[in-house]
């Protein structure tokens, strides 16, 4: 039976205040960010640590959190934030400072750098109200789940993205979180994690993404190829139509992802992008790997995955699928070090450790 290795969060230690702009008092402490350390392409380009080194703030709203942000000496102060409890539209209100760019409804991460959020105590659940990252670097968010994002109907946030991440972002890190919605673009959603307009350096780990028309893209079009290294390892995706991910370009990493019910279509290459795919399962989906609604290939380098119950679409002019006998493409080079699970105790494995409120476990390489 597979042993699963949980990570603690530091004791706060020293509890002082921080003043913010808008006058509230936060209890702070000058902890070190949560334990654990990005991996995959997040490691890369220097690495990922958010906040570490800076105070701890913890929060129970969206304000609080836009108040932790705009009350930092500059806009790259480092800072973990704890979030405990519901945030939502109505106690996420802008807040204005020298630090920050914030805004109502949405959790705004815009221009900043060096920030940690991480549920903490019961759980942090961002309920309609979406993370967007817009021109920032070396971000962390851990621990949380976000559900239910709007683009259309009421009330919407952030596009639609659980988390979106746009022009020049490098080095996020997102581990441990749950992503869901209650379906797809017709009942007013978006993306569950999003990537666009030169987004680099990208780790999503240990993560659960499910019931929604959408997974997540890198590029917003077939042109916007400056964004890759992304990482994708340890995530279940379930009940999804399409998009685990779309590359539209750039380079990504997929291994030891479990991937189960994908309706329409799987890992969408296309554009020149190039997927590493490593010990996946794949089950009870269609078109899990392959080029797709487009004419413009993409590529794949394909390694010890399972396909269990998959069926594929036959080749087309738009439609290029990777099976029912996957052979690789192209050749990629990974940077970095990294241990792979065997394939078939990949959903066991990924059940018992990935998404929020699971004491942040991580595979200790055992079945």
């Amino acid at each position: 039976m597979k042993r699963a290795v949980a990570r603690r969060i530091p004791a706060v230690v020293a509890a002082v205040a921080l003043a913010t702009s808008a006058g509230a008092a936060l209890a702070v402490s000058p902890a070190s960010a949560a334990a654990g350390a990005a991996t995959g392409y997040a490691s890369q380009n220097g690495g990922t640590t958010g906040g570490q080194g800076g105070v701890t703030v913890r929060a129970t709203t969206g304000t609080q959190i836009h108040q932790a942000l705009c009350g930092r000496a500059a806009k790259d102060t480092p800072i973990t934030i704890e979030v405990e409890g519901t945030i939502n539209h109505g106690n996420t209100t802008k807040v204005s400072g020298d630090s920050c760019e914030t805004a109502a409804g949405v959790i705004e991460l815009k221009r900043i750098g060096n920030v940690t959020i991480i549920g903490v105590g019961g759980g942090a659940v961002f309920d309609q109200l979406g993370i967007h990252i817009r021109e920032s670097r070396n971000i962390i968010i851990r621990n949380v789940t976000i559900r239910n994002v709007k683009k259309s109907g009421s009330p919407t946030s952030n596009g639609g993205d659980a988390i979106g991440m746009e022009k020049n972002v490098r080095n996020v890190w997102v581990d441990h979180v749950d992503l869901l919605a209650s379906g797809g673009e017709s009942e007013g959603y978006d993306g569950l994690f999003d990537m666009k307009d030169n987004t680099q350096y990208v780790t999503l780990s240990y993560s659960t993404l499910r019931n929604s028309g959408r997974g997540g893209l890198v590029g917003s079009s077939e042109s916007d190829r400056s964004n890759g290294f992304i990482t994708y390892h340890h995530n279940l995706y379930r009940d999804i139509d399409s998009r685990t991910p779309l590359l539209r370009g750039g380079t990504a990493h997929m291994y030891n992802n479990h991937y189960a019910g994908l309706r329409e279509s799987g890992i969408n290459s296309r554009a020149g992008a190039k997927a590493k795919v490593d010990n996946n399962y794949f089950e009870d989906s269609h078109d899990a790997l392959g080029t797709f609604y487009t004419d413009e290939a993409g590529y794949w380098q394909v390694s010890g995955n399972t396909f269990d119950n998959v069926t594929w679409s036959s080749p087309d002019e738009e439609t290029n699928p990777a099976g029912p006998d996957p052979r690789s493409t192209t050749t990629v080079s990974i940077p970095y070090g990294h241990a792979l699970d065997q394939t078939a105790c990949v959903p066991g494995i990924v059940s018992r450790t990935a998404g929020a409120n699971t004491g942040m476990k991580e595979s200790d390489g055992r079945c």
